[in-house]
């Protein structure tokens, strides 16, 4: 997934490259997937990096949507050993520099353009302009590529006590006030009576999957009409079914690298409707993992953190003040 690029500037222009770089994203996915590996469950095991969510080491937020999964990929790849990145401009601002030779990783941010003429047409009709959406690419490093920063600035952060993760999810499913069962033989979130049901924990083989399953079904709560109003309407084997899917797979991911909790890889069996959503828009998965950032935000919120990177645009104002 992670793409290197020499550049040491922040965004490009918004010019002809917008829908490739859409692709560019989906078909480094599509490899991944096809190879058997799911990009945003990482194998930690084999990190060097200690589970974490990918974050600008400066401003401390945490990056959003698909660059998760960008910067994720450049952890394992690369054998970073954190999750924390810079700008070439931000290294240079806390007193270090990149150091020579080193190619950045290529992240993204939302942006919106009004065309002059459809504003000036949409002013003269009293309505509000359309805008057009696209993706701009910035370049950031790992703090491991730099020299000179501040000690504190590359600590990795610290690590959850063993023994308290579980306690955590606990607190925290507590804290979303959640219809939230646990029995049965089946895990599934029923839209209409807004409840969410899970087996027990010592019903999984590997128990600690039991929280990918309840972090991914308080993905699909988090989508309730009353909550972040995503469409649920679609019906079982349906695309608007498999993109809600893809969703909540996402932000159960994302809230348990966020809780330090490491689940096993879902099967492959799940990989071919992925697949075949990620196959027919190569914006799917960009808007799938904005999706499930809001989506994990939402949830982790009630632990009472700052949420740090509520949307893109968040992160979009941080990195081209810092270019």
């Amino acid at each position: 997934m992670a793409h290197s690029t020499p550049s040491r500037s922040g965004a490009s222009r918004p010019g002809g490259d917008r829908t490739s770089l859409y692709q560019e994203i989906t078909d480094k996915v599509i490899a991944e997937l096809e190879a058997g590996r799911v990009p945003w469950v990482q194998p930690w095991a084999a990190a060097k990096a200690p589970l974490d969510m990918p974050h600008n080491a400066a401003s401390r937020h945490r990056y959003s949507g698909i660059n998760i999964v960008i910067l994720w990929d450049a952890v394992i790849t690369h054998g970073f050993t954190t999750n924390a990145f810079l700008t070439f401009r931000q290294a240079l601002g806390l007193g270090g520099n990149v150091k020579k030779g080193e190619h950045g990783t290529t992240v993204v941010y939302a942006h919106r353009f009004t065309p002059d003429q459809e504003r000036r047409r949409a002013e003269a009709e009293g309505r509000k302009a359309d805008s057009i959406p696209f993706l701009k690419r910035f370049t950031v490093f790992s703090t491991d590529q730099c020299e000179g920063l501040p000690a504190d600035v590359a600590l990795p952060p610290t690590p959850i006590p063993e023994g308290l993760i579980q306690p955590e999810a606990e607190a925290l499913i507590a804290a979303t006030k959640a219809d939230f069962r646990i029995g049965g033989d089946q895990a599934f979130y029923a839209p209409g009576l807004d409840y969410v049901q899970v087996p027990r924990p010592d019903a999984y083989f590997d128990p600690i999957n039991w929280h990918r399953t309840a972090w991914h079904e308080l993905g699909h709560w988090s989508g309730h009409r009353s909550r972040l109003d995503r469409d649920q309407t679609g019906a079982f084997g349906s695309l608007n079914y498999g993109k809600e899917e893809l969703i909540a797979e996402m932000a159960g991911a994302f809230v348990c690298a966020s809780l330090g909790i490491t689940p096993t890889v879902r099967h492959a069996d799940y990989l071919g409707s992925w697949l075949a959503i990620i196959r027919e828009d190569n914006r799917a998965i960009v808007r799938a993992a904005s999706a499930a950032s809001k989506a994990a935000d939402f949830l982790l919120a009630f632990r009472g953190e700052r949420d740090a990177s509520a949307d893109d645009d968040a992160d979009t104002a941080i990195e081209r003040r810092a270019a």
